[in-house]
């Protein structure tokens, strides 16, 4: 891989593959529909919330209306009860690539999930897709003995794999359990096996865009726009998704997202009925939340605020929602000091047998403007 400058957009080959890389809330789907309007790209969503139908406050998707003027593959393309792997976005941008080149257009890849981007440049192991059959079992393996029992099975039978997990972390003991099953290898084997990447393809260059802004700048426009998110409804859109789908479970990818997962907990806390009622996700308000007392819930909300002299009466529904942006706005910034993380670990990236990648770093959105649009009049 090659740190090097960024060429002005006309400059690229038909053979490009563009990635514009920087952490949540810092400007790039403003430069993504300025590059889309020049005619030369198509753009391609790496986002791993963007993808869910109905999830559109929350995740800051583009509107319904910039969707149209400035569309994005992979946007939308699953329900929030369906899961979409790694391996899953690597083979749907391989296919996208193709395509997008066959038009004669620029792939745009812009968005915030760096695990995907790290897929794309570093490649990722030949891990097969779980079989249903095979997940349904080890799920109602789970219930019926507990996660305890399934470590220490899999401690027996990948002991290599046990040392890089948690005995509480249940996704990845269970994924680690479904493929010893399915494949009769342990997860070590094929974690071992050779990467492939599709940025190693010698038919297309790669140009990686990493912007890492000033953080306490990107901090406060995180602020910004979490409250616009409270303001447009988030807590309504997460009610509205939990009353669709019945199915929809607290474990799953879409309900961990930074946000959601904050606002499926405060209403649990207040024990609305779209969570009391609901087939799968009363579960987990019955684990987490049902034997507490309104008291109880109070009392732990408020050790996480300051001490307050006050005569007034400490509603549950107030507390608890402050709580919530609390918790989401330290989750969102946590999220941004991970991609801070993922995205300086890129950029050191280094294969002297790859030439075909060429990455440049810029501090700030405008400084990719300056250099790769080089003034170009809209």
């Amino acid at each position: 891989m090659v740190q090097s400058a960024l060429p002005p957009y006309q400059m690229l080959s038909p053979n490009s593959v563009v990635c514009l890389m920087s952490p949540t809330a810092s400007g790039k789907t403003d430069l993504a529909f300025e590059l889309y309007q020049t005619g030369r790209f198509e753009l391609i969503s790496v986002d791993s919330a963007l993808i869910y139908q109905g999830m559109d406050i929350g995740t800051a998707k583009p509107t319904a209306d910039e969707l149209a003027k400035f569309p994005h593959h992979l946007v939308d393309i699953i329900t929030p009860t369906e899961t979409y792997s790694v391996a899953n976005f690597v083979a749907d941008v391989g296919r996208l690539i193709d395509g997008i080149h066959h038009r004669g257009k620029i792939p745009l890849l812009v968005g915030g999930t760096m695990m995907y981007y790290m897929a794309l440049f570093d490649g990722i192991s030949s891990v097969p897709e779980t079989d249903q059959s095979v997940r349904g079992k080890v799920n109602q393996w789970l219930v019926d003995e507990g996660i305890d029992a399934l470590y220490a099975y899999l401690q027996t039978h990948d002991p290599i794999i046990c040392q890089k997990l948690k005995p509480s972390d249940t996704q990845r003991i269970t994924r680690a359990l479904e493929v010893l099953l399915q494949t009769g290898k342990p997860m070590s084997h094929w974690q071992n096996t050779p990467k492939v990447a599709l940025s190693h393809d010698p038919k297309w260059h790669w140009y990686g865009i990493i912007v890492t802004p000033d953080r306490a700048w990107l901090h406060e426009r995180i602020g910004r726009r979490l409250d616009i998110m409270w303001a447009d409804g988030f807590v309504d859109e997460v009610i509205a998704l939990i009353n669709e789908y019945p199915t929809l479970d607290a474990d799953m990818p879409s309900m961990r997202c930074v946000g959601y997962r904050q606002v499926l907990e405060h209403l649990c806390r207040i024990r609305h009925e779209c969570v009391v009622n609901h087939p799968t996700i009363h579960q987990y308000y019955q684990s987490n939340f049902a034997k507490l007392t309104d008291e109880q819930i109070i009392a732990e909300i408020s050790a996480n605020f300051p001490k307050k002299s006050t005569k007034t009466p400490i509603n549950l529904w107030d507390l608890s929602c402050q709580d919530m942006k609390n918790k989401a706005l330290y989750a969102t910034r946590q999220l941004a000091k991970r991609q801070y993380t993922w995205l300086k670990q890129l950029a050191l990236m280094d294969n002297p047998t790859i030439t075909n990648v060429t990455i440049a770093s810029f501090d700030s959105i405008e400084q990719v403007q300056k250099q790769f649009l080089q003034s170009h009049q809209l």
